[in-house]
């Protein structure tokens, strides 16, 4: 072998060489490029400080953490630091409970309860449902779910015992006043959640109350509203009030309805104008109806665009007090795990180019509801007696005092007066006539107070009139 072959050899060795480090530094090079677009985090200098103390935590915390906490907890702080109430992560079953709030049904055996003296009644039992065909009436106390005593549980862990797969099975063990124990097994089936509801009142009118915006929403309100334009409802009373809002899509449907074709329903404008999106009505049929919307400042959202789009392009007239002026929209996907990131990534305005954001729909005729219709739920499993004082002894007397029953010398005092009051309404209404007031005779006052409100309930009253004009 020459020397000339030699070298050119080596010459050759060392151009592999080199041009396998400058493949492996390219390489490297557009490695680290694409995990820094696919991860823009790592770009932050800041991300050392987190990096280092996951690190430490992972290592030397005295009690140990779970990686999974550890980042789904760094998830929700990021999310906080945005000082906005309404962008949240939520990890996990979070994520699916707020995903499955949203859905026209759930999984159970379709009962609704409450809580009494330390124990679970049925307060309302779903038609068509496993409950209903199961035998469970209204009273019944729920003892046991499996073989679990519910006793001392908190109510979201009954709702979680009570629910399940569908098609599963669950024992519940009842008591039931004369009857021996009774123990019933159901079958588990989806249960259809209502937020539509409606009633035909005299005068052609009639009456939609929606409670929330679900998926459902835009075809029971369809179902609603044709079951009253077959009754002939030539007015419409469309009750908002306390509804917090929801998905925006069956709000549009629903506005379509009612808005004239091609009337602007809201603008919603995203970050920095990059994208400017107009619903306008789509209304397919006419409709030749007054309408009237009430309102009050627990309507929220979605429910405000509703209330606003009518007011300003469909001529409908507003009743109430002013609503709670959410004029955001946020948006909400959810990942492999369940997990839900909702986002604020948009505000809204009303057709009239307006932003209603922590202002809220103002009302075209303000009617206040009477005090004791905003009182707080007296508290559970407590008694309250004379010699007791506070906040809650003065809403029960307010209570009383709107029942009839003078019960407030000295408002804040349980005193002699209140406990009279309150043996009063408990002689009136089939309770031992003790004075001392616990869950049964506070569900028994909320009762009342509702069938009260229902009857005097000066916002439909004012809204009724509207509509007689």
């Amino acid at each position: 072998m020459n020397e000339r072959g030699t070298a050119a050899r080596q010459r050759l060795a060392t151009w592999w060489v080199l041009g396998a480090a400058a493949v492996l530094i390219v390489g490297f090079g557009a490695g680290r490029i694409s995990m820094l677009v696919q991860y823009p985090v790592l770009k932050e200098k800041v991300f050392a400080n987190f990096n280092a103390s996951y690190k430490e935590i992972k290592q030397d915390f005295l009690f140990g953490a779970e990686p999974e906490a550890l980042l789904n907890g760094a998830t929700k702080g990021m999310l906080a630091s945005l000082d906005d109430p309404y962008s949240v992560y939520l990890p996990g079953s979070e994520g699916q409970d707020f995903v499955q709030s949203y859905q026209p049904e759930f999984v159970g055996i379709g009962v609704q309860v409450r809580q009494e003296e330390g124990r679970y009644l049925v307060d309302s039992v779903i038609k068509d449902t496993p409950a209903e065909k199961g035998g469970l009436q209204i009273g019944d106390e729920i003892v046991q779910v499996d073989g679990t005593p519910v006793k001392g549980i908190s109510m979201d862990k009954l709702v979680s015992l009570l629910r399940g797969a569908e098609g599963t099975k669950v024992k519940v063990a009842l008591a039931r006043a004369g009857v021996p124990q009774l123990a019933v097994e159901l079958t588990r089936a989806p249960i259809p959640v209502t937020t539509v509801t409606h009633a035909m009142l005299e005068d052609g009118v009639g009456r939609i109350t929606i409670s929330r915006f679900a998926e459902s929403t835009a075809k029971e309100f369809e179902t609603s509203l044709q079951a009253l334009l077959d009754k002939g409802m030539s007015k419409l009373v469309l009750d908002l009030r306390s509804n917090p809002g929801g998905l925006l899509t069956p709000t549009i449907d629903i506005a379509s309805r009612l808005v004239p074709k091609d009337k602007l329903i809201l603008e919603v404008d995203y970050k920095d104008e990059k994208k400017v999106q107009k619903y306008f009505s789509k209304q397919k049929e006419k409709l030749d109806l007054q309408i009237a919307v009430i309102v009050n400042g627990q309507t929220a959202s979605a429910g405000e665009v509703l209330a606003a789009a009518l007011k300003e392009s469909a001529g409908a007239t507003v009743v109430g007090t002013t609503t709670f002026g959410k004029g955001i929209v946020q948006s909400f996907g959810q990942f492999k795990d369940k997990s839900v990131l909702k986002l604020t990534e948009a505000q809204w305005k009303t057709p009239g180019g307006q932003s209603i954001h922590k202002k809220g729909v103002e009302p075209d005729v303000k009617v206040e509801l009477p005090a004791y219709a905003t009182l707080p739920m007296l508290p559970t499993g407590e008694e309250s007696k004379q010699g007791d004082y506070g906040d809650y002894v003065k809403t029960l007397q307010t209570m009383l005092e709107a029942l009839g029953y003078p019960a407030a010398p000295v408002p804040g005092v349980f005193g002699e007066q209140t406990t009279e009051a309150v043996r009063g309404f408990q002689r009136d209404n089939d309770l031992e006539a003790t004075g001392v007031v616990g869950d049964k005779t506070s569900h028994a006052l909320m009762e009342k107070l509702r069938d009260k409100l229902q009857k005097e309930d000066p916002q439909l009253r004012k809204a009724l009139d509207q509509l007689g004009e």
